[in-house]
């Protein structure tokens, strides 16, 4: 190679390696398929090498492609973050800040947080991950993540902010229709609702309920939203946030004095966005937000 190939040359190989055709990857970066064939074409020429190879079932990357892929996702990271962080000057709180989040959190505790927040920051904008799984921080794939454990890597700047309980929930509707429960082994005469494949979720249930059969598990799902709404919907007793749960007069809980678990719950940023005003912004009122709602305030 006689010079370096461009961001945007190794943006059209990422999404046809996403893909896995030219017209997939078209309809994705908005341009036609011959555009795209061209592209890849070119930067195969400019390799000296061939990076997919046409089968029955569309494109089949190479082993050369693939093993490009590791670093050209850190390019794309790394573009990510550049345009978050031109997205205003380092000195107004401004901009678009990446929050990596659980999908219960992001989608029943975060919003009502930021409805406050975008009031004192109108120029912020909020970009919210679901994932239950862990963005990379050290790579730059978001700008703040709310954890359930503490991180381990030394470049990383995290807060505890509260532990928050779980408890057991039912719907009045339910309780009217089956009764409520003064002890543990009242629920074996009880519908379920929990987790389908969560293994650290079922054996934790397994633990602290032994008597409980199956069949008794009228909805499974790893959904934490879901196993709520289910709760909500009188369908029967479920593990959820007390937080949370406890803003929903419908909802009673169940053996109140019984100690099932406590999530810590941490803010984590790397130390390198520290002195990023936007991101400080949102990292302290976070803090403060969820304090609060681990205390049932919010």
């Amino acid at each position: 190679m006689n010079k370096q190939t461009s961001w945007d040359d190794q943006k059209f190989f990422l999404v046809v390696l996403e893909e896995g055709s030219f017209s997939a990857a078209a309809r994705k970066l908005g341009v036609t398929q011959p555009t795209v064939r061209t592209r890849i074409e070119q930067l195969e020429k400019h390799l000296g090498t061939v990076l997919f190879s046409r089968s029955v079932h569309g494109l089949k990357p190479t082993e050369h492609a693939l093993a490009l892929e590791l670093p050209v996702r850190a390019m794309q990271r790394a573009s990510y973050h550049f345009m978050r962080t031109a997205s205003a000057p380092l000195n107004l709180i401004a901009g678009s800040v990446r929050v990596s989040v659980s999908e219960f959190l992001g989608t029943l505790v975060l919003p009502q947080m930021l409805s406050k927040f975008h009031l004192l920051y109108p120029d912020v904008n909020i970009e919210i991950s679901l994932n239950n799984a862990s963005a990379n921080l050290l790579e730059q794939e978001v700008d703040l993540a709310i954890r359930m454990y503490p991180p381990v890597q030394e470049a990383l700047v995290a807060k505890k902010v509260g532990e928050v309980p779980l408890g057991l929930y039912a719907h009045r509707d339910y309780i009217q229709r089956k009764g409520y429960p003064t002890c543990l082994a009242d629920l074996s005469q009880h519908d379920l609702i929990g987790p389908d494949h969560n293994l650290l979720e079922r054996e934790m249930i397994r633990i602290f309920l032994p008597e409980i059969k199956n069949e008794q598990f009228k909805v499974r799902t790893d959904s934490h939203p879901a196993q709520f709404s289910a709760v909500k919907a009188a369908l029967g007793v479920g593990f959820i946030q007390c937080p949370i749960a406890n803003q929903c007069s419908e909802l009673v809980q169940l053996l109140p004095d019984l100690e099932i678990h406590r999530y810590d719950l941490w803010l984590v940023i790397h130390e390198g966005f520290r002195q990023i005003p936007k991101i400080r912004a949102l990292f302290d009122y976070l803090a403060q937000a969820f304090a609060e709602y681990v205390d049932g305030e919010s």
